[in-house]
């Protein structure tokens, strides 16, 4: 895999922040230990029962006369000393109060988390292409040309994207690479230049990753591709593609985000 992208550096940042987002789930999981809010339940609920049985029976004593009403006021006082006196436990609630903050952080890191090395079958699609070779020192500006001059003709005769941009890389060596830009369409575009073709985007059996930021660090991505590869014992094709979910003509080179699929043997 080293092969595929000749300056890969060491560390993966996005593998390195996934291993910390699984220990700072496990880290908080034991908040909710403290569920054992059963404790301050059973104290509201026995206090609010004489509460409850006191009352009844001053509804029953106004029925007779209404001379008997005052003497049950008076008693009431007595009977809602104890309320006031359960007052304090009520007051003991807050420490129920502290699970739900635990309990929304638990979601975080799983929405945050990325594929890697996700299991996923491509489909083909019909893409309209061109090939193109490129320098490790500007591939990146030059698969943006290659994408710039494949938005031309279809803007020109009014045909829409039917999927996200992509790039499958054919061979590399320590200088370059050749590659295939590709974009997928419902229709055939018309008076392709020599350069240009359509054709079927690549399918079978593949692994995901994902890499977030410029184009540039995804050495680390290539890294811990490579790295994750060794660690299965799995073989990877001679090719590889990247699927750019966000528009490299209009998103900031450090604000990319691309799936890299690497097909395996």
């Amino acid at each position: 895999m080293f092969r595929f992208r000749c300056l890969a550096l060491a560390a993966l940042i996005p593998a390195a922040a996934l291993s910390f987002g699984l220990s700072a789930t496990l880290a908080q999981t034991p908040s909710p230990a403290p569920a054992a809010s059963a404790s301050p339940s059973p104290a509201p609920s026995a206090s609010p029962s004489p509460a409850a049985s006191a009352s009844p029976a001053p509804v029953a004593t106004p029925s007779p006369a209404a001379s008997a009403s005052p003497s049950p006021a008076t008693s009431s006082p007595a009977t809602s000393s104890p309320a006031t006196s359960s007052s304090p436990a009520a007051s003991a609630s807050p420490s129920p109060a502290a699970p739900p903050p635990a309990a929304a952080a638990n979601p975080a890191p799983v929405q945050t988390a990325d594929p890697f090395g996700q299991e996923a079958t491509l489909e083909p699609k019909k893409v309209v292409m061109v090939k193109g070779t490129a320098n490790w020192d500007s591939a990146f500006d030059t698969l943006v040309d290659a994408f710039k001059a494949l938005n031309t003709l279809l803007d020109k005769q009014g045909i829409k994207h039917a999927g996200n941009s992509m790039i499958v890389y054919t061979s590399t060596d320590d200088t370059g690479f050749t590659f295939l830009a590709e974009i997928p369409v419902e229709q055939d575009p018309k008076n392709l230049p020599k350069d240009m073709s359509i054709g079927k985007s690549p399918e079978g059996k593949a692994l995901k990753f994902v890499h977030r930021g410029s184009y540039d660090n995804m050495d680390n991505t290539y890294e811990a591709i490579t790295n994750h590869l060794d660690d299965k014992k799995l073989e990877a094709k001679d090719t590889f593609i990247e699927e750019y979910l966000t528009d490299p003509l209009k998103t900031a080179e450090d604000k990319l985000v691309i799936n890299v699929f690497v097909p395996l043997k």
